[in-house]
């Protein structure tokens, strides 16, 4: 892994309370990174920037802040102002399985909002401070169904696919301004999301799940080197598989009949 500290002194993980987010703070502070946790849950947050702070060494802020809230992004930014911040890791998401029009319409709109909305103000607020002084790196989790689309998840996979296009495209933009831009997109990950699901049960997919861990890992050993990667053989497969070897209709029918059958009747759950 490079040097990440040349990007800025601290780095900014939304979705930081568990699962990939928390993993992405405490390998970016063990790089000897401060960070600046965000997501709702004051009391993890409070718990692990203290553990991170104590194991690392760095400083570790908190912003207990809900995205989805009108000015979310503005209040976020107050927070760090005057903070050399060098890398974002937009990271929260949620999704809702199930029939799209089993769902309510706001609980979809929560799903463009925090998943597409959001990375792209991320983008935009913190690309621009990065282009004017030519350093800096975002990091933009989507997913590996983004190459597809995904009966039954179809909003959520839409808006990963968006996220996907949009860093793909950030890249090229800020490259010559020497800011970098990845976006990881994992598959099923041990995380309390994928646990606490509703609406659908992941042990039925088949196959692992992969480490938090290893969705980081990857994710920050690959930052300014690669635009995109997918952690895990099985997940290359089948992005291989579902952007070159099956017709469009064939990936879509394959991927209603592989969630289908993992469906419970219930909706909603955290990504």
């Amino acid at each position: 892994m490079r040097d990440l500290r040349a990007y800025g002194a601290h780095a900014i993980v939304t979705g930081a309370s568990s699962g990939i987010g928390r993993q992405f703070a405490e390998q970016l502070a063990a790089a000897g990174m401060n960070v600046v946790l965000v997501a709702r849950r004051k009391d993890r947050l409070d718990e692990l920037a203290a553990e991170i702070s104590g194991e690392h060494g760095v400083e570790c802020r908190t912003v207990a802040l809900d995205l989805l809230a009108h000015g979310a992004i503005d209040q976020l930014s107050q927070e760090v102002a005057g903070l050399d911040v060098g890398i974002v890791v937009a990271n929260a998401g949620i999704y809702y399985a199930g029939p799209l029009v089993d769902n309510a319409l706001a609980d979809e709109l929560d799903v463009l909002s925090l998943d597409a909305a959001i990375p792209l103000q991320l983008a935009h607020r913190f690309g621009r401070e990065f282009v004017r002084r030519r350093r800096g790196a975002l990091v933009l989790v989507s997913s590996s169904i983004a190459a597809s689309p995904v009966p039954y998840e179809a909003n959520y996979a839409a808006a990963k696919a968006y996220v996907l296009s949009l860093g793909q495209a950030l890249s090229h933009e800020w490259k010559k301004d020497g800011v970098d831009v990845l976006v990881v997109s994992p598959g099923p990950t041990r995380t309390e999301g994928l646990d606490n699901a509703v609406g659908i049960d992941f042990s039925k997919l088949g196959g692992a799940t992969m480490d938090p861990a290893q969705v980081a890992r990857t994710a920050l050993d690959n930052l300014g080197r690669r635009v995109h990667v997918i952690p895990g053989l099985r997940n290359k497969l089948a992005d291989v598989a579902g952007k070159y070897l099956l017709p469009r209709s064939s990936s879509v029918w394959m991927y209603g009949r592989i969630i289908e059958r993992a469906l419970t009747g219930g909706t909603g759950g955290a990504a």
